[in-house]
């Protein structure tokens, strides 16, 4: 069974490059714009990892995160927080994020991070 992964970001053109990428790559991959509650989505998908930009309109990655982290049924969820502003997120915390990965990654870091951060689960 291929692993899950859920990407949140707000960047159609990210989006579709990393899906694509991650896809050619083995994985089932699903990508979201932007969400108000992303519970149910979580619930309904069961990722094994997410991936969230930290600049999002309206809200930042790095509070989706800590909302995940503090809820029983998804704080076990590895969540990598993307940016391409590491100076911001290394200033404000990480979150309780598993990992943070600057923008631009190069791929092969990104997949061999996803891997470690799944493995086991998948």
């Amino acid at each position: 069974m291929c692993k899950r992964i859920l990407i949140l970001d707000d960047d159609k053109d990210v989006l579709d490059v990393m899906e694509e990428a991650l896809m050619y790559e083995g994985f089932d991959v699903r990508t979201i714009t932007a969400t108000d509650n992303i519970f149910p989505l979580l619930e309904q998908y069961q990722p094994d990892i997410l991936l969230i930009d930290y600049l999002l309109g309206g809200i930042n990655g790095g509070e989706i995160c800590s909302q995940i982290k503090k809820n029983s049924q998804t704080s076990s969820l590895p969540v990598v927080i993307l940016s391409a502003y590491p100076r911001v997120i290394n200033s404000l915390g990480h979150y309780h994020c598993n990992k943070f990965i600057p923008k631009p990654f190069d791929l092969d870091e990104l997949i061999g991070e996803i891997n470690q951060l799944t493995d086991g689960k998948g």
